[in-house]
């Protein structure tokens, strides 16, 4: 167990949270969310004694031992793989330095007969005999090859190294697990195997993630910062989500009875309730749930952007023909004899292992790149919006946001300018930030207003939730499903792609899978599909 007594953080005279009282128990997996900047990270880093606070403590239950995912990739390129992976267990790794360095003396005494023999005794006591095997298996079910595993960590990818780390917190299974965006960088199979993992996990996991399905799948309880505090709910992010929304509904009706407003609950509680056996700690849950009043449940303060995409004019029929299109990146072959038609209305999520290949593609369509081979026709009615996921050059000038949005607006009026950003939670003073001083979330947001000032009838969008908070996200995602036009797209967001997408493609070297009128988990589930898939990538 681990709990956090009046624990209060502030920078300067901005204050984070203060007086912070919360109790994380066993068996539980919580979920801590909160608008960009509210402290998420900085929460975790304080439960793990990275950071202390102005005010407050943080305690742990006797002998038990914390595992933080590490965001450091370099912080082990000295080091071999599975090495980097027992080093997540402290205590087991210095017993095994030690005891290495003891058992290679030239000049071996009897106390060191002695303080080996204690040395072994406390390594078979922490499964040290089995850890080189389980360090093993993390690594090759989050995709890291046998063969990696004694290489140093500085031959490796970002995204290998990532999966390492994760590999690390989750070794020698920890009583208390931290977590801060352990999805980042993972394809959709290991994201689901982390899931189940979790899912199982015996002890408390507390995660920070911009992941709804994530959330949703893995966590028994949300914490949720917002006005300077840290509020614990049962059950997962849409049930909190959903209870927030009918809050802030509540609140504004003044003229229902209160009675009408308990018996809503009630309906809404009871629904959420029978869904409860999918769920971890299926039984205590559900009873959390039934205890809910009226007080407990709080609207968030959190702001939605107000994000539309409407069409200046209809697409005709003949809106893109593909033919046997091949390229390659620094010798690298993205894909070849590349052919598909896009229909009106289809909502296509482009999906493999290399986002590379995926990105590869967007540019060509966007006419940012030329292909090696084959070609691709859009139709003359298309009028195309196009979102990179590398933005930056977009925002290396000392334009005022104002400014900046103009010169993508058909009105250049002051005051329709300063609304559109308003409506993008860009007000006052924030619509006359330069440009090139917006952090990420904030450049996504003016990205998707250029895009939306555009009136196009297609739109291409390569991870556009990327650096969003899951507000920001959930109104991406809801402005996608209700767009008339046509949407190609590419995203790690596993709710994202479910609910926008009625095409899915897989892009290989050696080929596509291709699948109209379906979503995402039935594409992931089709055995047939896995078949193919895996003789795919076993040719290439």
């Amino acid at each position: 167990m681990i709990s956090a007594s009046g624990v209060t953080l502030q920078y300067g005279k901005r204050v984070l949270f203060e007086n912070v009282n919360i109790m994380f128990t066993p068996g539980n997996c919580y979920g801590v969310i909160g608008a960009n900047g509210s402290g998420k990270s900085t929460f975790l880093k304080i439960l793990a004694g990275e950071i202390e606070p102005n005010a407050g403590d943080v305690a742990v239950s006797g002998g038990e031992r914390i595992s933080i995912l590490k965001q450091d990739q370099f912080a082990f390129d000295e080091f071999q793989v599975l090495e980097t992976v027992i080093m997540g267990h402290q205590k087991l790794y210095a017993i095994i330095r030690e005891k290495n360095e003891i058992y290679a003396k030239a000049d071996f005494s009897d106390a060191d007969g002695m303080r080996a023999s204690q040395l072994e005794e406390a390594f078979a006591e922490m499964n040290g005999w089995t850890a080189e095997a389980e360090a093993a298996k993390l690594l090759s079910d989050l995709g890291i090859p046998e063969s990696f595993h004694a290489v140093q960590m500085k031959r490796l990818e970002a995204s290998q190294k990532v999966r390492v780390l994760l590999a690390q917190a989750l070794f020698g299974e920890p009583d208390i697990l931290l977590l801060d965006e352990p999805t980042n960088h993972l394809d959709v199979e290991t994201c689901l195997w982390l899931e189940d993992f979790l899912y199982d996990f015996k002890n408390t996991a507390i995660v920070v993630s911009h992941d709804r399905h994530f959330l949703d799948r893995v966590c028994t309880h949300v914490a949720d910062i917002d006005y300077g505090k840290i509020q614990l709910y049962a059950g997962n992010y849409t049930f909190w989500y959903e209870s927030s929304e009918l809050a802030l509904r509540q609140r504004s009706e003044s003229n229902k009875k209160t009675e009408e407003k308990r018996k809503e609950l009630q309906d809404f509680i009871a629904r959420f309730s029978a869904n409860a056996s999918k769920s971890r700690q299926a039984t205590s849950r559900k009873k959390l749930l039934e205890k809910l009043t009226l007080e407990d449940i709080k609207p968030s303060s959190r702001r939605h952007p107000n994000i539309m995409f409407k069409s200046e004019k209809p697409a005709g029929n003949d809106l893109l023909e593909i033919e046997n299109l091949g390229k390659s990146v620094s010798g690298d072959l993205m894909f070849k004899g590349l052919s598909l038609r896009v229909d009106r209305g289809d909502k296509i999520a482009l999906v493999g292992p290399n986002d590379l290949v995926k990105s590869t593609l967007f540019q060509l369509l966007a006419g940012e790149i030329e292909p090696d081979e084959g070609r691709f026709k859009w139709g003359i009615t298309t009028l195309r919006a196009y979102f990179p996921k590398e933005n930056r050059k977009f925002f290396e000038t000392d334009l005022h946001l104002v400014d900046w949005l103009r010169q993508f607006s058909k009105d250049t009026d002051e005051n329709y300018i300063r609304g559109f950003l308003g409506r993008m939670l860009f007000s006052g003073e924030e619509s006359l930030k330069k440009a090139r001083v917006l952090s990420g979330g904030e450049r996504v947001r003016c990205m998707l207003s250029r895009m939306m000032l555009a009136g196009a009838n297609v739109l291409i969008l390569d991870e556009p939730t990327n650096h969003l908070d899951l507000e920001s996200i959930t109104a991406l995602n809801q402005a996608l499903e209700r767009f008339d036009g046509t949407v190609l797209f590419a995203s790690q967001d596993h709710q994202f792609v479910q609910t926008v997408a009625n095409r899915i493609i897989e892009l290989t070297p050696l080929g596509m899978i291709d699948q109209r009128n379906t979503n995402f988990d039935e594409y992931l589930s089709d055995t047939a599909l896995k078949v193919k898939r895996a003789a795919l990538y076993a040719q290439s």
